[in-house]
């Protein structure tokens, strides 16, 4: 079946509480038939969503107008055969956490993803560990 998928980047303005991210995320996405994967380390976002064309659009445009963040760009936009993203998730790096832990996964849940998404996770996950 096929999915459009979206990647974007943004930075955050101030402190943003993960979890209050997850939980409307959660909501939001299970209503809308959306999956993915964001990565946030407090500083940054990394996101990818997966789903319908038209609910993937609407809720990038949702997070867009979101004030906790500025600067957002869309990394890549693509059709998929398939999502590459299973039930929706969330890595965040908190501070003091087991960055290997965390390293882990990431891997685990970009296992079916596409190279050069798998590539930007990780990279990401990688040089966000070192700073």
């Amino acid at each position: 079946m096929m999915a459009y998928q979206l990647v974007y980047i943004s930075s955050a303005i101030g402190r943003v509480d993960g979890d209050a991210v997850l939980a409307v995320s959660r909501r939001n996405n299970a209503r809308d038939g959306i999956t993915g994967l964001l990565y946030a380390d407090g500083r940054r976002f990394l996101q990818v969503l997966e789903g319908e064309r038209a609910a993937v659009e609407r809720a990038y445009q949702r997070i867009a107008a979101d004030p906790r963040h500025r600067a957002l760009v869309v990394l890549s936009q693509r059709d998929v055969a398939g999502r590459e993203f299973g039930p929706w998730e969330m890595a965040e790096r908190a501070p003091g956490a087991d960055g290997d832990a965390l390293l882990e996964r990431i891997d685990q849940l970009l296992a079916r993803a596409a190279p050069s998404v798998r590539a930007t996770f990780e990279g990401f996950a990688r040089i966000r560990r070192a700073a």
